[in-house]
């Protein structure tokens, strides 16, 4: 370890400068979704996420959990290859790249994902400083400008109605240079709804900037969306979900982070408010919109309930969607005609209705 300290091949990219990790011994990695609570200060300038005194040991008694043991060094090795390379993968292309060098270990994307998060627990650092970066599918547009280091600057109120694409390089989103005369963060669920939101230039009619990760957030949107929330702390995030548990699982991951990412959860968490679809907007929809529950949405929402830290006017809308046990999307808010969704967004941004 002391040689290994003396050297300077192995930098951790996300701090820019040389860090180093002590191998504990034992190992104890814990990275059960039940040992994990977020702390109240998540919000806060010191953010922080703490974990349990449970934690789960891998022993070599047994062969399944000698294989997860034997699994977190390999990984070490493929991090460290990376690393001196100065390279970056995504997990996908890690995955590949541990089913030709080790398929007796590694079978499937999912024994790649949760070893590269006991990894994370294990150094106590960031995926990204592994070498391991974000595959990105987000998108974002309106009132603001984006600029890399040295190269042009791209206006994203003229990207047109697909947006411009976020990066998956968090190093590059690290130092992008942003400006804006925004007054609102919108974070869209759904493309559909962010192509007719841009389409319908809403962030001209309200000065705002246009976010959306097709669905559950991807670590590279929900950084970008961090990094502005930073640089602009005065603009309100507002999410915009569909009334059901998923849309506000997409929510609470953007506003908490994601209990899969452990350690890493509050580097990627904003203050975000909840704009629509909430349960007063019910009123609005035609009764013939609103469709049953699937039985993924009944087990998203044991989930959400059993959750330590959803704040008490997210579980009255939580527990009013159970009793009615029927799903609301955006799209139904169509049926007052297309441009009614600028103007209910509208409406509800001036009189200040979101929690």
């Amino acid at each position: 370890m002391d040689d290994l300290r003396k050297s300077s091949t192995l930098k951790f990219f996300s701090d820019q400068q040389l860090c180093y990790a002590d191998i504990l011994s034992p190992p104890e990695i814990d990275r059960k979704s039940s040992n994990i609570r977020v702390s109240h200060g998540l919000l806060t300038d010191v953010p922080w996420v703490f974990l349990s005194h449970s934690v789960c040991t891998r022993s070599l008694m047994r062969a399944n959990a000698a294989k997860a043991f034997l699994r977190v060094w390999k990984m070490l090795e493929m991090c460290y290859q990376i690393l001196v390379q100065e390279k970056r993968v995504t997990q996908r292309e890690l995955y590949y790249k541990l089913l030709c060098n080790a398929p007796d270990l590694f079978t499937s994307q999912l024994e790649v994902n949760r070893t590269i998060q006991d990894v994370v627990a294990l150094l106590r650092c960031s995926r990204y400083s592994l070498g391991v970066m974000a595959s990105s599918r987000g998108l974002i547009a309106g009132r603001v400008l984006l600029q890399e280091p040295n190269k042009e600057v791209v206006d994203c109120s003229v990207c047109g109605s697909s947006g411009q694409p976020i990066s998956g390089d968090l190093n590059m989103l690290g130092k992008l240079i942003l400006k804006t005369d925004a007054r609102y963060i919108i974070v869209v669920e759904k493309h559909a709804i962010f192509q007719r939101l841009t389409e319908d230039l809403i962030f001209n009619q309200m000065p705002s900037i246009l976010i959306t990760a097709k669905g559950y957030p991807d670590l590279a949107t929900r950084y970008l969306l961090q990094r502005i929330s930073q640089a602009f702390p005065y603009l309100p995030i507002l999410a915009l979900v569909d009334w059901n548990p998923s849309g506000l699982a997409i929510l609470c991951t953007f506003k908490f982070g994601s209990i899969g990412m452990g350690l890493e959860a509050y580097r990627y968490a904003c203050n975000v408010k909840w704009l629509g679809l909430r349960g007063d907007d019910l009123h609005l929809l035609p009764e013939q919109s609103l469709v049953p529950w699937k039985p993924k949405d009944l087990q998203i929402a044991k989930t959400l309930t059993s959750s330590e830290i959803l704040q008490e006017n997210y579980k009255e809308e939580l527990a009013l969607m159970i009793q009615i046990g029927k799903r609301a999307d955006i799209e139904a808010l169509y049926f007052h005609g297309y441009d009614y969704l600028g103007k209910y967004i509208a409406k509800k941004i001036v009189q200040s209705n979101y929690i």
